[in-house]
């Protein structure tokens, strides 16, 4: 099943991350009309799709660690390996000017193709 979560960088959606294969398959994609901030220095908007065989690095940074994970964990019933999920539920509460909201409604075949949103 594939998985999406919207990215909005300074409160404007800036593109989607979505989990292609639990673990192994992973792509962010811009919007096609964002002209904002990039989500990160290592995904600059002069390139609107990026697709990673793991967890997206800049996404993996944002995750809590230590006792803080320990507690997601618990509180949120979250497998340690679903670090999709771990990034939903802390999306709201991240460091610096990203949020994370998970999607639920979309055209997973438009999206993938357009970056555009369809819900």
């Amino acid at each position: 099943m594939i998985r999406k979560a919207k990215v909005f960088v300074s409160d404007n959606e800036a593109g989607a991350l979505y989990e292609l294969k639990f673990g192994s398959a992973y792509k962010f994609i811009y919007l096609e009309n964002y002209i904002g901030l990039p989500a990160s220095v290592t995904m600059p908007t002069t390139q609107r799709i990026y697709e990673f065989g793991t967890f997206p690095p800049f996404f993996d940074g944002l995750l809590p660690e230590g006792h803080q994970l320990e507690g997601l964990l618990k509180t949120g019933k979250i497998d340690r390996n679903d670090m999709f999920s771990q990034l939903i539920a802390v999306g709201d509460d991240l460091v610096g000017n990203v949020t994370v909201k998970e999607a639920f409604d979309y055209d997973s075949e438009n999206d993938l193709t357009t970056g555009e949103d369809q819900s």
